[in-house]
């Protein structure tokens, strides 16, 4: 067991965390008992997030889980490799987001103010 304070929204809280080895990959929900520097402590469950959507060929998907701030091409636009096509915010720092390939937009899948995930499709090319 290894004890780390971690501070979430200026609350701290001290985490005891097993670590099994070096090479171990978390599973889907781990739990940890965390404990707050006012001596409370609570069970926290830890999900590991997964895309729910298959991204396909000539799917240029988000490389982060953040907010669409700007959709910078519309349906049927020639794009080229490395064009920014999406304007992404987290954590107050914009990420821009490039065609992965040449080719013509052929779907949209999110609008700005929308929510994504890592992995999440996001433009579909032909």
């Amino acid at each position: 067991m290894k004890r780390l304070r971690i501070t979430v929204e200026g609350k701290s809280y001290d985490v005891e965390v097993e670590l099994l080895d070096d090479s171990a990959e978390p599973s889907a929900n781990s739990s940890v008992g965390v404990q707050s520097s006012t001596s409370t402590t609570q069970s926290v469950t830890i999900k590991k997030s997964t895309p729910s959507v298959s991204a396909g060929e000539g799917a240029i998907v988000s490389p982060l889980s953040a907010v669409v701030v700007s959709v910078d091409v519309a349906v049927g636009d020639t794009v080229k490799e490395g064009q920014k096509v999406i304007t992404l915010e987290a954590m107050k720092m914009n990420t821009t987001v490039p065609a992965t390939a040449a080719g013509i937009v052929e779907a949209i899948q999110v609008s700005a103010g929308d929510a994504v995930e890592e992995g999440q499709p996001l433009i579909k090319l032909r």
